[in-house]
């Protein structure tokens, strides 16, 4: 083989190996909603938002975030402005809604 052939080779098995890490990590993720501070949600928040970090409240129930799987439901947040605790959800919330 060419040092060129060999180059081309092992940058190809590189790109394929980090492409399978990509998509393993983002596997291993999930939505989590009413966990993300204010402008640190991912896209599609709900009303109110147009996409990622549009969410003008901290806990906004209808924001969500990437987290690590199995993890969203048992994440420690701080009680509401109520006293309520608060937890995150798979679904969006009713909670913590911006004022329309």
């Amino acid at each position: 083989m060419t040092a060129r052939i060999k180059t081309t080779a092992l940058l190809g098995a590189f790109t394929a190996a980090l492409t399978a890490a990509t998509g393993a990590q983002a596997a291993e993720q999930e939505k989590c909603y009413g966990v993300a501070l204010a402008g640190e949600n991912g896209c599609a928040a709900g009303p109110g938002t147009t996409c990622a970090g549009t969410s003008t409240m901290d806990y906004q129930g209808n924001a969500w975030t990437l987290v690590d799987k199995g993890t969203c439901m048992t994440m420690e947040l701080p009680a509401g402005m109520d006293g309520m605790s608060r937890m995150g959800s798979l679904e969006a919330l009713e909670r913590d809604l911006p004022k329309s």
